[in-house]
């Protein structure tokens, strides 16, 4: 089929006007207040940044993050409902390392690290330190656990 330029011209504005339609039909997000699950007790590390992170999106975005802890079985109960929720960016998880460490631990967990959760990003990194007094006899991790399996 062979286009005249005008037809051409009519079909590339078509085109150009639907996509901008779209894009003013579509609602900013967010457009209602947004959950964020804290599967933690108030006060602890992971609250205080959830909060601090929430007041910032909160400001930045227009519209209220709000924090619910949502405590129990070491995060595994909060981290059960994030799971649940309908995946429309309106439930946010806040999560430490027993997200990732949990489904070792328990020989079922509610929810599925890799299927249930798409990350956003990683906003906070802890470092841990392994130290052990001068008199032991291990200089490196393998000897320490070397030493510590055969006692």
């Amino acid at each position: 089929m062979i286009f005249s330029r005008r037809r051409f011209a009519q079909l590339g504005a078509i085109a150009t006007l639907s996509v901008f339609a779209d894009a003013a039909w579509a609602q900013a997000y967010p457009s209602r207040p947004v959950r964020v699950i804290v599967a933690y007790a108030p006060g602890g590390l992971t609250d205080v940044f959830g909060r601090l992170l929430a007041q910032k999106l909160s400001e930045h975005m227009g519209k209220q993050f709000y924090i619910e802890n949502i405590t129990g079985a070491s995060g595994n109960i909060g981290m059960a409902q994030a799971a649940r929720a309908a995946p429309d960016g309106y439930t946010v998880l806040c999560a430490y390392s027993s997200y990732t460490v949990n489904p070792s631990l328990f020989d079922k967990i509610p929810y599925d690290p890799q299927r249930d959760f798409e990350p956003v990003t990683l906003a906070v990194t802890s470092p841990a330190v392994l130290s052990v007094n001068p008199s032991v006899p291990a200089k490196t991790v393998d000897e320490l656990i070397d030493r510590l399996c055969r006692d």
